[in-house]
């Protein structure tokens, strides 16, 4: 160790010389030294060559013990050019440097003994991540049933036995084809699954039973064949069972479930399933298959396909929690979060992606997957309560209880399939479309040809070595391929950066294939994608227009109707460009145009014509019952010679002077002594007319009155008018000033004698104090402010106050 110190010691101390040294040449004005000595910049070259050969030895070092590349360094140039290929190879260090002091120093614990603890009991640690993957076994070459990776056919289910059938195993196992042609196997339980009744206490709320206590428990680990019957006769007792899997798919192509666990009220097992003879598990349908046990689950959709996948078994009877934390609207739907609601236990999470392969199963990992289902049915138990308070079981439609059971019922009906790769559409598990379709990218035919070759190279590589497409290469890398084409294992290298062992030995390989798929004439990305969408949309159209089965009703007729189809102008379904702003960004001027709008109303129903009769009859159309309408009365032409002359002071009005103060009625305006006769004489003509008249809507009794009164109001304020010039004369001729104030109006305002608006209110307090300009103290105090045009702005809603800071002594949080 104090050799190791003293190593530390002095590549410190170099590199801080090092880096003071390379500080001040820096700072200095290099470009000025190489232009007053040449000497210089040749030495500077040298060093410059020097340095780069050094730094490109050493990421080739560095790289060689990684998955990293090392960059190619030529010039000062290329270090910018490179610079994320240095970052990785130093990542990769980093990482190293990392998993190595892991695992000298046992820091990586959870639920165990404290860091101290495991310091000084000095037992390394095995390190829980996927970076120790490539050095274990591949568990799944000493099985007694290999996985295959090349079935085209469907996928026979693996049972030899049918417990608790409703239709025997023979009766199950009869291929059919589906749309496509292919040959497909039916779910060998779906019969009693659908026909499955959920027991009658799933409706009655009931206490919680209590889970046992996590610290002071623990989980029995099956591996052996009679571990394996001691849990069976166990579990056949039960009535509830909680069950989860953990599963592994980086170093296997379909994958491996690699743990199983599954929790009574009182009891945990925890089962390895990588053994040789992991296929006697089927046994376990005795009590998955089994009507009258509970079977309950999170998230069950891909552990439904998997235990039929690898291990045969199938669950009838299913409780699919992650359905119900979404019927009751929790904010979140995963495990860890129902263990956090209900139980308050904190979930290490970060054991989810562990590599679930490593044996002897670690502390850490045995804990974090007992706790999975040991807590389970205790959340059940409240989900289930909380659904009944919440449903209404009169409506369907609000019946959460219903709901969370018939989805849990279509997760159990799932039904494992052979990925079967696609190589002209991309379609399936195992394709490219849905890849491309998440990623925005815009391929020529050439690069596009590539992309689907380097793809299904990929997956081939993947099915023979039974590894997984992405530890081969990742998603990012097939794209960087297909967009820069590198015809050499250098640029290969350098686009993909991480390069796994895989692609390191076949990279001449996978050279030939990107040569081959550059000279192919391949179709258009958009024309596929086209393609692809009309195939979708024709199997959507068969399937509505597909013909129903027959129904012998002979009361009412068959009626044939033609699905409605969409006509509309669709979009493509890729761009060139975004189009997200329009034209906004597409160069030029944008003008600035107001919108017009055209009025184009179209009515469902459709309205009678307007004409000039419906306005004119008070009572529209006839009247239902038939009843004869009054007639109406017909205008004559009159010649203008024999029309009685009209007055002339009402052919054009005023209406200053037909306003005024509020219309008196018809009784005030007759006793008005002051009435002049020309209203008497016109109200008098137009009550004979009215008498005449009686289906007209028009009262001209209001206008009238109307006469009347302004014909009052003119007298009135001539009679005022010359009383006021007699008292203004009057008063001029004493010299009196008071008597006029501010009765004159005809007299105009002077601007320029007035007094300024700023000093108004000085001015008005020298006036009041008889003229004195000085004041005291006191009474300038009292004085109203001056005119402030800036007042008004105060009115504007303040802000918050000034934060306080924080000071010594007592804490200001709270001052406002």
């Amino acid at each position: 160790m104090d050799s190791f110190k003293t190593l530390q010691d002095t590549i410190s101390a170099a590199l801080v010389s090092t880096t003071r040294s390379a500080t001040r040449i820096s700072s200095a004005d290099i470009p000025f030294q190489r232009s007053l000595n040449p000497e210089i910049g040749t030495a500077l070259d040298a060093q410059n060559a020097r340095l780069l050969h050094l730094a490109q030895r050493l990421l080739e070092n560095a790289a060689a013990s990684s998955d990293a590349v090392g960059p190619k360094l030529p010039d000062a140039e290329a270090l910018d050019g490179n610079w994320k290929g240095v970052v990785d190879v130093i990542d990769s260090l980093l990482e190293k440097a990392d998993t190595s002091l892991d695992e000298y120093t046992g820091v990586v614990k959870r639920l165990g003994p404290s860091g101290d603890q495991a310091a000084a009991s000095g037992a390394p640690k095995q390190r829980l991540s996927t970076a120790g993957s490539k050095l274990i076994a591949k568990p799944q070459l000493s099985f007694q049933h290999v996985p295959k990776n090349n079935e085209t056919g469907g996928f026979r289910p693996l049972m030899t036995s049918k417990p608790h059938a409703r239709i025997p195993l023979e009766d199950c196992l009869n291929a059919f084809r589906d749309s496509n042609g292919r040959e497909q196997y039916p779910h060998p339980y779906q019969a009693e699954i659908e026909s499955y009744k959920y027991p009658a206490d799933m409706y009655e709320q009931s206490e919680p039973h209590p889970y046992s206590p996590f610290e002071s428990t623990t989980a029995t680990f099956v591996d052996t064949p009679e571990a394996l019957a001691a849990m069976l006769a166990e579990l056949k007792t039960a009535k509830e069972i909680a069950i989860d899997i953990e599963h592994h798919d980086n170093r296997s192509y379909i994958g491996i479930v690699s743990l199983m666990q599954i929790s009574t009220r009182n009891k945990d097992w925890i089962v390895d399933t990588l053994k040789p003879w992991r296929r006697r598990l089927e046994c376990l349908n005795e009590v998955f298959a089994d009507p009258s046990i509970l079977k309950v689950l999170h998230g069950a959709y891909m552990d439904i396909i998997w235990l039929q996948r690898d291990l045969g078994l199938y669950v009838v009877g299913l409780f699919d929690t992650f359905h119900a934390a979404r019927a009751l609207g929790y904010p979140g739907a995963s495990l860890a979060f129902l263990l956090e609601k209900f139980v308050r236990f904190k979930a290490q999470k970060q054991y989810q992606m562990a590599d679930w392969r490593v044996r002897p199963l670690p502390d850490d990992l045995f804990t974090y997957a007992r706790a999975d289902t040991h807590f389970l049915l205790y959340i059940f138990d409240n989900m289930r309560n909380e659904l009944i308070a919440k449903s209404d079981f009169s409506d369907p439609e609000k019946d959460k209880v219903l709901d969370v059971l018939n989805k849990s019922r279509d997760t159990a009906l799932q039904r494992y399939e052979h990925p079967i790769y696609d190589t002209e559409l991309g379609l399936g598990s195992a394709g490219w479309y849905r890849l491309i379709m998440r990623t925005p990218v815009q391929f020529t035919p050439q690069q596009f040809s590539v992309f689907r070759a380097v793809h299904r190279w990929r997956d081939t590589v993947g099915r023979e070595e039974d590894e997984s497409p992405i530890f081969i290469m990742p998603n990012h890398a097939v794209f960087s391929i297909a967009r820069l084409l590198p015809m050499d294992k250098a640029a290969l290298f350098n686009v993909t950066q991480h390069v796994s062992p895989i692609l390191r030995v076949r990279a001449d390989e996978l050279i030939a294939v990107i040569s081959k798929a550059k000279t192919e004439d391949g179709p258009d990305l958009n024309d596929i994608i086209k393609k692809i969408s009309d195939l979708k949309f024709s199997e959507k159209i068969q399937a509505a227009t597909a013909t129903p089965p027959a129904i012998n009703v002979h009361s009412t007729p068959a009626i044939i109707s033609t699905p409605l189809l969409a006509t509309l102008d669709t979009p493509p379904l890729r761009a060139q460009v975004s189009k997200f702003w329009g034209t906004l960004l597409r160069g030029g001027t944008v003008e600035q145009r107001r919108p017009t709008s055209i009025l184009n109303i179209n009515l469902a129903l459709p309205l009678p014509p307007l004409t000039a009769e419906i306005f004119a009859d008070p009572a529209g159309f006839a009247a239902p019952d038939g009843t004869p309408k009054a007639e109406k009365l017909e205008h004559k032409f009159v010649p203008k010679k024999d029309r009685v002359p009209e007055d002339q002071r009402t052919d054009i009005f005023i209406v200053k002077q037909l306003g005024g103060g509020r219309k008196r009625t018809h009784a005030q305006a007759t006793e008005d002594p002051t009435r002049s006769p020309t209203a008497t004489t016109l109200q008098g003509a137009v009550m004979e007319d009215r008498n005449g008249a009686e289906a007209d809507e028009i009262n001209l009794e209001e206008d009238v009155s109307a006469l009347a009164k302004t014909e009052k109001d003119r007298l009135k304020k001539q009679r005022k008018k010359e009383q006021k010039k007699g008292n203004i004369a009057a008063s001029r001729a004493s010299g009196n000033s008071e008597l006029l104030g501010g009765e004159e109006e005809e007299l105009a305002f002077d601007y320029t004698t007035a007094p300024s608006v700023l000093r108004a209110g000085d001015v008005d307090g020298d006036a009041g104090h008889g003229g004195r300009k000085k004041r005291d103290k006191k009474e300038k105090k009292k004085k109203d402010p001056n005119f402030n045009p800036y007042a008004k702005l105060t009115d504007a809603p303040k802000g918050l106050a000034r934060s306080q800071k924080e000071g010594p002594g007592r804490s200001k949080t709270f001052s406002s």
